[in-house]
């Protein structure tokens, strides 16, 4: 998953000091033009050329710089999306969103300086001290499960959320109108988990909003600290009001007593919001419904005002934090509304504020059309699928579609300096400032941007809102660097850089990532919609920009052959050094890395994109590309692949490389686990590691239906012994070495054994492709697809019913959800499983 921080995860707040160090001063170039000023630019590098050659400076020194000055280049091919399309102008519908992933409930604007708002909570009374603030999703909190019940990607969302013995509700729903994105509404409910308890908890909720320095916000504040409105203007959005409205009874208009307390100070910086009001949370107040007993809650301080709060007036820069806590005896819902200025304006008669029952109408008219638009799209019910596979389709979808992000800002890239005689040392350089759409494979542990998984995100999505798909695809396109790289894990702005080790913030330009968002492109075109095709029209350059780079790239040591760069080096500690750009991090690859390498996955890929491509380019009539790609995806068929990955003595495809199975991992004190490398010696041969990179020509479906390499590939498929488990397809096959194996002391089997959706929806695509098209293999795929469709779904559908998660992989061994989550990325694939959508 290249994601090699699962297991090494330092305190969240490492990569903010980090990004903030380098930032600062520290040891990053910044490069903030990016290819903005490409006039300026090309002249200031032919001066720079010149003067070098009059100093009589190297070849090699003058090829270092260039390739540094062009990582953080911006690709001059016109955007595939339309100008300033995130705008309330150019999409008002998508410019407020449940764009926070990483926080259990809040919104923002699709915006480089967004108005943000968020929810959190806390239970008063049930442990000594400060009570449990609950607000970002963290893996070991506690809370769970959680996850949205409906969210249709645009306008309408239900979660629910289960902390101990407390429930909560928080849906939202949007009213279009005006000219800056229209009005949106919040209910948060919140109830005891068990019904008919006796002693009611006392909940304190926390609204609150955050500016970054340019927008104004203007509260009034009644009695006792109670807010009642907040009215505010910024560019983007003209005048708002925020209305938070007093407490009710569940399902009512029963008002109930509540108890104000309001911050209002500087903006300590998103990551430290948390820690903010924790401190803050130092003051006892008493808790005083009319008739019943006082009881005492830790509140935030009385209010003051904002002049009060010392010489820097309203923040000069520093954006505004202003928050509402309220606090009451569940069960109780709070309803917040946000009000744009120029909804009403204009109009023939004013708009009623969305709330109490006119909001309880629009809630259940979008959860009705939401169920509606779901069977409509994915026919579970008519195909004849259990209410409870129905309701894990949906929630598969809603939390896929609940854990898109809008990100801004700029990430640290290391160039590729590879120069021939060159022993230069470059440091990271901060790429241009950028913004990101995009959905996240988890809320609580990978809550930012993985290029490899979002297009297995948008296979889901493309289905239910091709225009998400174009919105996503487009702004990762928009990542391109002048020679047409893209980052793989992208770490934009202080919200998502607090929550990445420093180690893990760069990101190195000589290193790739499979490009599967070739997979939604490939879709779009078997669809053959004009509104797909127009986009692909526009995105066509950067598409070609993207795969030209990796085809020559990653070239391999022999013609046609490929090599992912960024492989570990081979320590003492590692028992197999890890390839995090292929995406299956820790997968066994030759035992000792070298440049003689040739991986078959990345052939694979290579191979898939260029007859994608290849494809597009003819449909779109771009004859020159057509000519280009066409003998390169001629070149890259079956007889290549045998020539330079069929291992005759493994009877399977496979890597090559410098390899020896004789590795282990023996305690040498006090050093800990070390590895022993015994005989026969390494040498140059076919790396024996059967799993998923074995399947890789029949998961991309590039082997011919009377292949002779078919039938090899079902038998390995279907053994028991090596990948079949009762749960769906192994990573690793249970008869290798590195099965289940550690990789290092403190580093656990990751891509070793365990079942992943992404790849098993690989193989029930392929499955269900060969056994529909006339071959001596036929009948056999249609029985394995049937058999490995039950064993997938049927696993996660006990376990989502059992834990109320999806998760990151599932046990080979007893099917139990294992990883992070709630991992709504690409397990979503479920759904299109269950859909038998390939």
């Amino acid at each position: 998953m290249a994601r090699g921080e699962r297991r090494r995860r330092g305190a969240p707040a490492d990569g903010a000091r980090t990004a903030e160090r380098v930032a600062r001063g520290g040891p990053v170039r910044r490069d903030g033009r990016g290819g903005r000023a490409r006039g300026a630019a090309g002249g200031a590098a032919l001066a720079i050329v010149v003067l070098s050659l009059a100093l009589g400076l190297s070849s090699r020194w003058l090829l270092a710089w260039y390739r540094s000055r062009r990582a953080v280049m911006l690709h001059s091919a016109p955007p595939a999306l339309p100008p300033d399309s995130s705008s309330p102008t150019v999409a008002p519908d998508l410019f407020w969103g449940t764009y926070r992933p990483h926080v259990y409930f809040g919104m923002k604007t699709r915006s480089p300086q967004p108005l943000l708002t968020g929810l959190m909570w806390a239970q008063q009374g049930t442990t000594p001290g400060t009570p449990k603030l609950r607000h970002t999703c963290e893996q070991g909190d506690g809370v769970g499960p959680y996850g949205w019940e409906f969210h249709d990607g645009v306008s309408f969302g239900r979660q629910h959320i289960q902390d101990g013995a407390l429930r909560l509700t928080t849906e939202f729903v949007k009213r279009p109108g005006g000219q800056h994105g229209g009005d949106w509404s919040w209910r948060v409910t919140v109830e005891p988990q068990a019904s008919g308890t006796s002693a009611l908890p006392l909940v304190s909720l926390f609204f609150y909003v955050v500016t970054d320095g340019k927008e104004v916000l203007v509260p009034e504040i009644g009695a006792k600290g109670q807010l009642k409105f907040i009215s505010g203007h910024t560019s983007e959005l003209g005048d708002f009001r925020f209305t938070l409205l007093a407490p009710t009874s569940p399902g009512d208009t029963t008002p109930k007593y509540g108890s104000y307390n309001v911050f209002w100070s500087s903006n300590p910086g998103l990551p430290l919001l948390t820690e903010m009001v924790k401190s803050r949370l130092n003051n006892w107040f008493q808790h005083r419904p009319p008739g019943a007993s006082p009881e005492r809650y830790l509140g935030l301080p009385e209010s003051l005002k904002w002049d009060d709060r010392g010489p820097s007036g309203q923040g000069q820069g520093q954006g505004q934090f202003l928050i509402q806590q309220v606090t009451l005896k569940v069960p109780f819902s709070v309803e917040l509304v946000f009000e744009s200025g120029s909804a009403r304006t204009g109009g023939s008669q004013a708009l009623e504020q969305l709330a109490g029952s006119l909001l309880t109408h629009a809630l259940e008219s979008h959860a009705e059309a939401f169920r509606e638009r779901f069977e409509k799209t994915f026919q579970l019910k008519e195909k004849g699928l259990s209410p409870e596979e129905q309701a894990l389709g949906q929630g598969a979808l809603s939390g896929l579609l609940g854990g898109i992000g809008y990100f801004y800002g700029q990430s640290l890239v290391l160039p590729d300096m590879e120069v021939e005689g060159s022993d230069q040392k470059v440091d990271p350089v901060l790429f241009p400032s950028v913004p990101l759409f995009t959905a996240v494979p988890s809320r609580s542990f990978f809550p930012r941007g993985f290029l490899w998984d979002e297009g297995f995100h948008q296979l889901v999505i493309q289905r239910w809102d091709p225009r998400l798909t174009w919105e996503a695809i487009g702004h990762w396109l928009g990542l391109l660097n002048a020679d047409g790289w893209i980052g793989r894990e992208q770490v934009l702005g202080d919200e998502a850089r607090a929550r990445v080790p420093s180690e893990f913030l760069v990101q190195r330009t000589a290193h790739a990532n499979p490009p599967t968002l070739l997979l939604p492109v490939a879709h779009m075109l078997d669809g053959g919609d004009p509104a797909d095709l127009a986009f692909l029209r526009r995105a066509f350059p950067r598409l070609r920009a993207w795969f030209s780079w990796l085809h020559h790239s990653q070239a391999g040591p022999v013609p046609l052959s490929y090599r992912w760069r960024g492989r570990d080096p081979a320590l003492p500690t590692l028992l197999n050094p890890k390839t995090l750009p292929s995406g299956l991090d820790d997968y066994p690859r030759a035992s000792h890395p070298s440049a003689s390498e040739r991986h078959l996955d990345l052939w694979c890929w290579v191979a898939l994109g260029s007859r994608v491509l290849m494809r597009l380019a003819e449909q779109l009539g771009e004859a020159e590309a057509a000519a280009e790609l066409g003998p390169l995806a001629a070149s890259l068929e079956e007889e290549s692949l045998d020539e330079l990955h069929w291992a005759p003595e493994l009877g399977v495809f496979a890597d090559f490389g410098n390899h020896t199975k004789a590795v282990q991992l023996k305690p040498r004190p006090p050093q800990g686990l070390m590895r022993v490398v015994g005989r026969p010696h390494p040498h140059l041969q076919y790396v024996d590691a059967l799993g998923y990179v074995s399947l890789f020509p029949f998961l991309l479906r590039l082997l011919d239906p009377n292949s002779p390499r078919l039938g090899p590939m079902l038998d390995v498929l279907a053994d028991r012994r090596q990948l079949w488990s009762p749960f769906g397809l192994r990573s690793l096959a249970a008869s290798s070495p590195f099965y289940s194996q550690r990789n290092s002391e403190h580093d656990p089997p990751y891509w070793r054994g365990a079942v992943w959706l992404n790849v098993n929806y690989l193989a029930l695509g392929a499955l269900h492709y060969y056994g529909h098209l006339e071959g001596p293999h036929q009948a056999r795929a249609a029985r394995l697809h049937r058999e490995l469709r039950a064993n997938l779904v049927g696993n996660v559908r006990r376990q989502y019913q059992a834990t109320g998660f999806l998760w990151e992989q599932y046990s080979d061994q007893d099917g139990r959800g294992m990883g992070c989550r709630p991992f709504q990325g690409w397990t979503s694939l479920v759904l299109l499983a269950m859909a038998e959508d390939y």
